[in-house]
């Protein structure tokens, strides 16, 4: 009888997620916002934070950094886990969207539906850094 084997994920399926350069692009595109227009990432930090701004700069600035360190080989499991923790961090103006869509009067169903829907996006944007993260340990 032939001994029992455990399953390891192919190369191949590794190869076909996105890895760290579609994530440093996505990461580029949204930090670069922050700067260009910060109103609508204004209105959703959370007011017990107080002041916006600082808040959006801030989170845009990381976002920046996390990119360019993903782009660094040297530095790219350290970027990738600091990329996921940025994902969790900014969790709360998610949560923030949904509570201000549902409470609006003003708020469409589809800004309501697209509001609510983002919430459960956080998930794969963490797994996929921690999988970019995982992917560089291997290395």
């Amino acid at each position: 009888m032939a001994p029992p084997t455990t399953r390891r994920p192919s190369r191949a399926r590794d190869r076909r997620a996105p890895g760290w350069a579609p994530l440093a692009a996505l990461l580029t595109a949204t930090g670069v916002l922050h700067f260009a227009r910060p109103a609508p990432f204004a209105s959703i930090v959370p007011r017990r934070l107080g002041d916006p701004l600082p808040w959006v700069y801030g989170s845009g600035a990381a976002e920046l950094a996390c990119a360019a360190g993903l782009a660094v080989p040297a530095t790219r499991r350290p970027a990738a886990l600091a990329t996921a923790a940025l994902f969790v961090g900014v969790y709360p103006a998610n949560v923030q969207i949904a509570v201000s869509a549902l409470r609006s009067r003003r708020a469409s169903t589809a800004y309501r539906a697209v509001a609510l829907g983002r919430l459960p996006l956080q998930a794969p944007l963490v797994a996929w850094a921690l999988r970019v993260a995982r992917a560089e340990g291997r290395r």
